[in-house]
């Protein structure tokens, strides 16, 4: 039953991306000190998206070092 919801919920996600993109088809000029692109508004919320999870993925990383540090200094001070 939790992979039926499951997939249910991914076609209903797709449905929604697929009916954004077509309906956010007008171009947005984009620029970034002396770059710039012209894309359209969908191209340009995927992007975000995707530079969001590829940043989100990084602190994520940088916390897990953290805190195994942390814990495996704890350790080898409580073990002495």
């Amino acid at each position: 039953m939790a992979r039926f919801f499951s997939f249910v919920v991914l076609v209903v996600l797709a449905a929604a991306i697929v009916v954004f993109a077509y309906q956010n088809r007008a171009a947005v000029d984009v620029q970034f000190l002396n770059w710039g692109v012209v894309l359209p508004l969908a191209g340009l919320a995927g992007a975000a998206y995707g530079l969001g999870m590829v940043s989100g993925w990084a602190v994520v990383g940088i916390f897990r070092r953290s805190w195994r540090r942390l814990t495996a200094e704890q350790r080898h001070d409580n073990a002495q």
